[in-house]
């Protein structure tokens, strides 16, 4: 075992019994807040529950079960009102979108839309990079960043083989090295990226959209966070493939020839485009204009009838009774193939959103937005960069979707302290969360691309280190301009 796999070990396993410990503690102790004693007993199973979500000590799926049956054991809930926020209407979007995302990869759509829009632009050595970050961000919007990147990274390693058998180049190169940094870290990126552009493209988007319609009673639809998401992560992307080619890892490799060969072959070796394909892609496209013209729609039926939920589990559902060949009792999606599909992280938003609903009746959200707004004017872009950098930060050491489901609820009760409409402090500090991009352990793109062994941890963190500062000045900068007039 190596000394980095003990020592992991090892904070496991303090966490195992710390977390515990401590919420044992916390009951026993004189309450030291003013507050009444159900918040004291909530802030110390919050207290349980980020101990271990922070050392992983059990999965953080597992973690996300505690409020179920602890919230009523403190006289929180009753069991019926714990249970009903894992069954919460935004728990069954992600799972439409999820379900929709499978059948794209069970008929490898997903792959053939990659493949189409890399071929786009050139085989200059800098164009099949943009190529890789364009294509990683679209898939990255409507499946999920994981798949995407493991999907994306043979295709990339493939192109990158190229450069050492038909040009001769030696792994040591300097434009080698160069390149293969840029278009590795290029998908990982683009991935985190792209993943915060819907309501459904990361975890973190989905509890964000669960929590407003907790705290503020607020339906945010697919269209209206494209108003937002779309030109921040945008630009992000651009800026992120302007530094990785013209100021961290220039290239300088110019034409490379027989890549356009590749993706040809790789667009061969799937065939014409099939017939389950074809049906997909209407039941994708249908979804997604869907959730585009949700509220036009509504108008036309007189009635707000349809909402994200509805559209996203009738494009899921539907991938389940689309044939193919009715005779032979064939449909665009079977039973079977949804054993991919993550169910943790539906356990995830319903034990962030049960957490949420406990420290709402019980007054902490209140308190926070209290002391804050007690503690005088801030200024705006002020609590924009401490609440970005503390996410993006601390999203570098722990799971995103933990975190923001922690600290979501903080984020509420300063912006219902200062008075500010939901969206102003909620959205950037929910992108802040999927814009970690120096450490390997920081998302599963990183991670993924980081084990090809053609990346070194101190080459991801110098990259990483000042993408990270400029995310941070991206999102201030939409925050105090643009942000107040889509909100």
């Amino acid at each position: 075992m190596s000394p980095t796999s003990e020592a992991t070990n090892h904070v496991k396993l303090y966490g195992l019994f710390a977390g515990p410990l401590c919420f044992a503690a916390m009951l026993f102790i004189p309450n030291p807040l003013p507050i009444e004693i159900q918040a004291w007993k909530v802030i110390a199973a919050a207290t349980w529950m980020i101990i271990w979500w922070i050392t992983e000590a059990v999965p953080i799926f597992a973690t996300a079960l505690i409020p179920m049956t602890l919230m009523p054991l403190l006289g929180i809930f009753s069991i019926k009102e714990s249970t009903a926020p894992y069954a919460n209407p935004i728990i069954f979007l992600f799972m439409g979108g999820f379900l929709i995302a499978l059948a794209m990869e069970k008929w490898n759509l997903h792959k053939r839309i990659a493949l189409t829009l890399i071929t786009m632009t050139g085989t200059q050595a800098n164009g099949i990079i943009l190529g890789f970050m364009l294509a990683t961000f679209f898939l990255s919007m409507w499946i999920s960043n994981t798949a995407t990147t493991v999907m994306m990274l043979p295709i990339a390693m493939s192109v990158i083989s190229l450069l050492i058998t038909e040009l001769g180049l030696d792994k040591e190169d300097k434009k080698f090295r160069r390149f293969a940094l840029s278009l590795l870290l290029g998908i990982a990126y683009s991935a985190n990226i792209g993943g915060a552009a819907t309501i459904i493209g990361t975890p973190p988007n989905v509890v964000m959209v669960g929590y407003l319609k907790e705290f503020y009673d607020f339906d945010l639809n697919f269209s209206h966070w494209l108003l937002i998401g779309l030109p921040i992560c945008g630009t992000l992307l651009a800026l992120t493939y302007f530094m990785l080619v013209k100021w961290f890892y220039p290239n300088n490799l110019g034409h490379l020839k027989g890549s356009e060969q590749i993706i040809k072959r790789e667009l061969t070796n799937l065939g014409p485009i099939s017939k389950p394909e074809k049906r997909v892609l209407v039941i994708f496209a249908g979804t997604a204009l869907g959730w585009v013209l949700l509220q036009p729609i509504n108008n036309l039926l007189g009635a707000p009838i349809l909402n994200n939920t509805i559209v996203a589990m009738v494009g899921g559902t539907v991938m389940f009774f689309f044939p193919l060949d009715l005779k032979k009792g064939k449909f665009l999606l079977d039973w079977e193939y949804t054993s991919r599909l993550p169910y943790g992280i539906l356990l995830l938003f319903g034990g962030g959103l049960c957490l949420a609903r406990a420290m709402e009746v019980t007054g902490i959200i209140e308190l926070v937005g209290s002391y804050i707004s007690e503690g005088g004017p801030y200024p705006y872009w002020l609590l924009i960069l401490i609440l970005t950098a503390v996410m993006l930060y601390m999203t570098e050491l722990m799971s995103n979707v933990a975190l923001v489901t922690i600290f979501l609820p903080v984020v509420i009760g300063i912006s219902q302290g200062l008075g500010l409409p939901p969206l102003m402090l909620v959205a950037p500090v929910t992108i802040a969360a999927s814009c970690a991009f120096m450490m390997p352990i920081s998302t599963p793109p990183n991670a993924i691309v980081f084990a090809s062994g053609h990346i070194k941890i101190k080459e991801m963190v110098r990259a990483g280190f000042w993408l990270n500062l400029i995310s941070i000045s991206v999102l201030v900068l939409f925050a105090v301009t643009v942000l107040r007039f889509v909100v």
